[in-house]
């Protein structure tokens, strides 16, 4: 019979006792070389999360804006409304405005959270490939908690109010008397056609809009002081600033970018679940200057 030597033993018996696990300070450095890397890689990782979902909200923009640009040579030249007028009953009008309802953090009101309440029922919505999902900016997470249940908000876009206007007049961002249809003081455009200064190129047309200030279907550029009194320019609405201090936009041409706003006062402390004090002077606020070169202009 086959039998191991003493000195066998001795060697098998070393080679097992060499076979141990990690000592704790080897264990100490290898957990805090994953840290580093970790700390290295997280900003890496979060700067390809902002960059998706900038080049997601770009889509959902450039897709609305076709939608709504089919919409308009389908309608002898004639634009959709930025929003409703004060009285909901008027359908007679109400109906061409792009889309319906106000936003707001009430779980009753279902145009927070419900698809079929306005969006479904929008005149975009045949020509948008009934794509709910492009109505919102993918970074925007502001929800609505319904019954137990917490349900994002459907949308964050809103359009220029100089675009279609209260349906069809300046409403309550006029600097003339009363409320006055195509506008008193500011052009309120009616047609695409209207649009030749600033131009397609130069006219935003949808604009994603914080969500403590968004509410109706507009965004109103306050054009008091434009373009050569910067002391007295402000806000009435405030812009969306969801990709790290900047907010997509679109334009009347079909183009759409993300602006990096300048001014702090631009973005003031968001009010979670409510709604922010979004009206109020910006003096030389570059801006409110930049919206206003790209809203409307007076009337000739």
């Amino acid at each position: 019979m086959f039998r191991c030597s003493d000195d066998e033993r001795a060697g098998s018996s070393g080679g097992e006792r060499e076979r141990e696990g990690f000592t704790l300070i080897e264990l100490l450095v290898v957990i805090a070389i994953i840290a580093i890397l970790a700390g290295l890689l997280l900003p890496i990782l979060i700067k390809a999360k902002v960059k998706t979902q900038g080049i997601q909200c770009m889509n959902g923009h450039r897709q609305l804006t076709l939608a709504w640009r089919m919409y308009t040579d389908d309608n002898h030249d004639v634009l959709l409304y930025a929003s409703r007028e004060a009285d909901r009953s008027r359908m007679d009008v109400n109906q061409y405005a792009w889309v319906l309802g106000d936003l707001d953090f009430n779980p009753d009101n279902r145009s927070n959270w419900d698809v079929e309440e306005d969006i479904t029922k929008s005149p975009l919505w045949p020509y948008c490939g009934k794509s709910a999902k492009i109505w919102r900016c993918p970074a925007d997470r502001s929800s609505v908690v319904v019954n137990g249940e917490t349900k994002p908000r459907v949308w964050s876009m809103s359009m220029n109010l100089w675009v279609g206007g209260f349906a069809g007049a300046d409403g309550y961002c006029s600097d003339g008397d009363g409320v006055t249809v195509g506008g008193s003081l500011w052009r309120v455009y009616l047609k695409s056609s209207d649009m030749n200064d600033p131009g397609p190129a130069r006219t935003f047309l949808l604009m994603d809009m914080r969500e403590d200030s968004i509410d109706w279907g507009n965004f109103a550029p306050d054009m008091r002081g434009w373009p050569d009194q910067p002391e007295e320019i402000g806000f009435y609405d405030l812009p969306g600033s969801y990709h790290h201090r900047a907010g997509g936009l679109s334009f009347a041409d079909g183009h759409a970018e993300i602006k990096r706003w300048q001014d702090d006062r631009t973005m003031p402390p968001l009010v979670k679940d409510g709604l922010v004090p979004d009206q109020f002077r910006s003096p030389n606020n570059r801006d409110v200057l930049w919206l206003q070169e790209r809203s409307t202009r007076k009337i000739q």
